[in-house]
């Protein structure tokens, strides 16, 4: 079986690594995605323990099409009753790169229009269009005259881990805080902090991987639970498996915000998950905040300055940058901006740099490493 599994730029290489970990064969980082190969087992783990992973689609056919006629052909003369029948309902998601074809959403519309065509020319009946609870999700990506139609195993979105209500704003997505931590670094023997933490996205995801507990623990719905091959038994083991590998750790994980509000958010995810003992939250400001440790990780997601002005934006970085030289002495922290300029009022040079997407925005992820002391004695 061959396997397209979608992340945000910037996260492919750490999707590669955790496919790797659950035994993914002809790991191939590609753009957005990370293509590799494996059994029904993995799709089934891949679902579950994923904590970058946003979708798992299965390759079904490929091809490749300059114009409308060649895809509908092609989607047409496919053998979808292995897939589906009559009865059946489905729906058709299009991403399109090329030259050749310019809507997206047209694309979905001919796939659709050749397999719902093709059922009734043979039956005289058609399988319905279901854009919310399909039977079936197919995926069509095309990039210049090379045609991919996948499946989509996953249903909902994998980011949607069950701690946050849907109605619910917030600033990062579940995938992009986990691959934070994954891209710093991050385990759960050095004593992170978010003091600007909000409703807890940072910290839950820590608070998961710490407890060993698989991101998609509580989803209860996976599109491949549709399919014809669905193995009942398999899923339940690799579930039960996972279940029983959750263990309380020995870990220190602060979080802390000016916001009462958002820190009731957060506990509430917390006590949800049965993270509360690991995860411990506070309201107070950056600037009057010490550590309880000698060492540790911030990772910070500050105001981008969207609704605040420039020269306040400014003082807030200049701020940061002073509380973490002052406060936090055998640290390292990392922040997350898409304000370059901003981020020079940090007022310590950078000792590596990422460039991750939050949503549109094309962010720096940036490591600060604070010492006691000149950084040529820290070293001594």
């Amino acid at each position: 079986m061959k396997f397209i599994v979608k992340t945000f730029q910037g996260l492919e290489e750490v999707l590669a690594e955790e496919l790797r970990a659950l035994g993914a064969k002809k790991v191939e980082p590609i753009k957005r995605a990370v293509s590799c190969e494996g059994d029904l087992k993995l799709l089934y783990k891949a679902n579950l323990h994923l904590r970058t992973a946003l979708r798992v689609l299965l390759t079904i056919s490929k091809f490749e099409a300059k114009d409308e006629e060649t895809l509908y052909k092609s989607i047409h003369e496919f053998d979808w009753t292995q897939y589906i029948d009559k009865n059946s309902t489905i729906a058709v998601d299009g991403v399109v790169f090329s030259d050749y074809f310019k809507h997206s959403k047209y694309v979905a519309l001919k796939v659709k229009d050749a397999i719902v065509d093709k059922f009734r020319e043979s039956t005289g009946e058609r399988p319905s269009v279901d854009v919310n609870n399909p039977d079936l999700r197919i995926n069509v990506h095309i990039f210049q005259e090379k045609v991919t139609v996948s499946l989509d195993s996953s249903g909902s979105s994998l980011h949607m881990r069950g701690y946050r209500a849907s109605n619910q704003e917030a600033p990062l997505n579940e995938v992009l805080a986990a691959g934070m931590l994954l891209v710093a670094g991050w385990n759960p023997s050095i004593p992170l902090i978010d003091p600007m933490c909000g409703s807890g996205t940072i910290l839950m995801e820590a608070g998961m991987m710490a407890y060993n507990m698989a991101p998609a623990i509580k989803k209860k719905h996976f599109g491949f639970m549709k399919w014809r091959d669905y193995d009942e038994k398999l899923w339940e083991r690799i579930r039960k498996k996972a279940k029983e590998s959750i263990a309380t750790p020995k870990t220190t994980i602060y979080g802390s915000d000016i916001s009462g509000e958002v820190l009731d958010v957060a506990k509430i995810a917390t006590l949800d998950f049965k993270l509360n003992f690991g995860i411990r939250l506070m309201k107070m400001p950056f600037n009057r905040l010490y550590p309880k440790t000698d060492h540790g990780m911030l990772i910070l997601n500050p105001p981008y300055g969207k609704r605040i002005k420039p020269e306040d934006i400014n003082a807030l970085y200049k701020d940061i940058g002073n509380t973490l030289k002052r406060s936090f002495a055998g640290f390292e922290a990392w922040i997350l901006s898409p304000n370059v300029e901003a981020l020079k009022q940090i007022g310590l040079h950078p000792s590596k740099k990422h460039t991750l997407f939050n949503g549109p925005l094309e962010c720096k992820f940036q490591k600060f490493e604070m010492y006691d002391g000149s950084k040529k004695a820290a070293k001594n």
